[in-house]
């Protein structure tokens, strides 16, 4: 069975990490962008990595240019933006395809069907998943969906593996 171990994504300063790096945790992948209406909820991101980040939370962010050219910056553009505007200290990833043909291979594999979880193309900016301890999908969230909806389930994934 594929999980979340099986990837490898560049870092946002443009090193190679295996994905594995966040087994035994609970994720949240995202896929981001700067110039959104949806990009206030980096606020929210961040405050779910410094409430449960200690207990085992590991948000992961994926800007994406997609959606209306709403990601056009550079990598280190997106970074400064992300820590200045934000606050951001959650893992950035390099910019990626997160739809179509040259998606990133973790959101080809996040976009198809994980149980009774809906396959098929991310919406817009901000769309989520939670992925349990064991690296499978848990349950994905539309991009309006606010990180702060998200506690209850982040809270049953990390008291389902500790």
């Amino acid at each position: 069975m594929t999980t979340l171990s099986d990837f490898t994504a560049t870092t946002i300063s443009g090193q190679d990490q295996p994905l594995a790096e966040h087994a035994g945790s609970v994720v949240l992948v995202v896929n981001t962008a700067s110039r959104c209406g949806l990009t206030p909820q980096y606020e929210g991101l961040q405050a779910l990595h410094e409430r449960y980040g200690a207990q085992g939370l590991d948000v992961l962010g994926f800007p994406c240019d997609q959606f209306m050219h709403q990601e056009p910056g550079t990598e280190a553009e997106i970074s400064e933006f992300c820590q200045v505007n934000y606050g951001v200290q959650f893992p950035m990833f390099a910019k990626v395809d997160i739809n179509g043909e040259d998606a990133h291979p973790l959101f080809s594999w996040l976009t198809g069907a994980h149980g009774d979880i809906p396959a098929g193309d991310i919406e817009w900016n901000f769309g989520k998943f939670l992925l349990g301890r064991d690296g499978t999908v848990l349950k994905r969230y539309a991009p309006q969906v606010e990180p702060a909806q998200l506690a209850d389930d982040i809270e049953q994934a990390l008291a389902a593996g500790s």
